[in-house]
């Protein structure tokens, strides 16, 4: 596919889909904060992986990034009823901003709950194996120590989504010495080598990783 045929179908997608006034308000409170959000696609593409990850009675998610509000209305939306959601940020306030957000799309509190916490400090006192979809904006250099903490987390079959952790390509650039760029491609290499993990990449946004924990052998 062309450049110009990507970005046309990019604009018929985007310009097709309808937004919801909650979700189109959680947008605008995030360029206020200066907060990056996944675009049309990408969230599309956030609440059917979450509905994909509801099996049986519940289905729990966890959301880490200062967009919370954006993010978590994609998932939740994909969750439904029997799904729900942790969102981890350190700052309250982002955290506030969303919970608003949240109440005011018409999800009850018991569908959501907040940890202000820095992310690495307590994922570890979470349940191992009881969460069906980790999803995390990362900076580079946290890349690798987030996917260690989030990978036991997971059921099996469960799914963790790296957000914007390509950097746009220039991973690929060997002269690229920076330390973010050596922090995200050295993390890109370790997950590609996850003997547990079916890996996918996508050029969304500035470049998604989806890992699926493959499901353990039974004894």
């Amino acid at each position: 596919m062309s450049d110009t045929a990507f970005r046309t179908l990019s604009s018929y997608i985007t310009g097709t889909t309808d937004t919801p006034p909650e979700l189109a308000d959680a947008r605008s409170d995030a360029g206020e904060f200066g907060l990056s959000v996944p675009d049309e696609i990408t969230g599309s593409l956030l609440a059917t992986l979450a509905a994909g990850a509801v099996t049986g009675d519940s289905a729990g998610a966890i959301a880490v990034t200062p967009a919370a509000g954006v993010v978590g209305l994609y998932l939740l939306a994909g969750l439904g009823e029997r799904g729900h959601l942790t969102c981890i940020d350190p700052e309250a306030e982002h955290q506030k901003q969303a919970r608003t957000t949240f109440t005011s799309a018409g999800y009850r509190p018991g569908r959501f709950r907040f940890l202000p916490s820095r992310p690495l400090e307590v994922m570890g006192r979470l349940a191992q194996g009881s969460y069906q979809l980790v999803y995390g904006d990362m900076r580079p250099s946290d890349l690798k120590a987030f996917i260690n903490a989030a990978w036991p987390l997971l059921s099996d079959n469960g799914i963790l989504i790296l957000a914007d952790c390509l950097l746009d390509g220039t991973l690929a650039d060997d002269t690229r010495r920076d330390r973010d760029t050596v922090a995200a491609r050295e993390a890109d290499e370790y997950v590609r080598q996850m003997e547990d993990a079916l890996v996918t990449r996508l050029p969304l946004g500035a470049g998604m990783t989806i890992l699926t924990k493959r499901s353990t052998p039974a004894s």
